[in-house]
């Protein structure tokens, strides 16, 4: 059943989506980690980056939705659920390896298969 989900058109479009808002929000962490900012400050950053770029990505070119207060915050309530996820796995990697990226990409995978099923079930229904 996952191997067919990961081919469908939609999930592959909502992956594209994703990977634009992912590249944004690593590289507004690493640009404020290098400028000495905490990592999870700069974690906290990176994600909020990403957030109006793939709410609006995902609404109006994923799922063709048109948004509603509802909507927003079904949103906001996956968004704080994936971002505990990646909250845990930044402060994970940081605990075993001192290098926040290495969370931040395990949660990645994480938060995207989580973020599909929870919009197109649940947020975009």
């Amino acid at each position: 059943m996952l191997k067919r989900l990961f081919w469908q058109p939609q999930f592959l479009l909502f992956v594209a989506g994703g990977v634009l808002c992912a590249l944004l929000d690593i590289g507004v962490m690493q640009l404020l980690i290098g400028m000495g900012t905490a990592p999870l400050a700069a974690a906290t950053a990176g994600f909020l980056s990403g957030l109006l770029v793939n709410y609006a990505f995902h609404a109006k070119v994923t799922f063709r939705q048109i948004s509603s207060g509802a909507t927003v915050a079904r949103y906001l309530c996956v968004v704080a659920l994936n971002y505990l996820i990646t909250m845990a796995l930044v402060a994970l990697a940081l605990h075993l390896a001192g290098a926040a990226l290495a969370g931040k990409l395990a949660a990645l995978p994480l938060v995207a298969v989580n973020g599909y099923f929870l919009s197109k079930h649940w947020i975009f229904k």
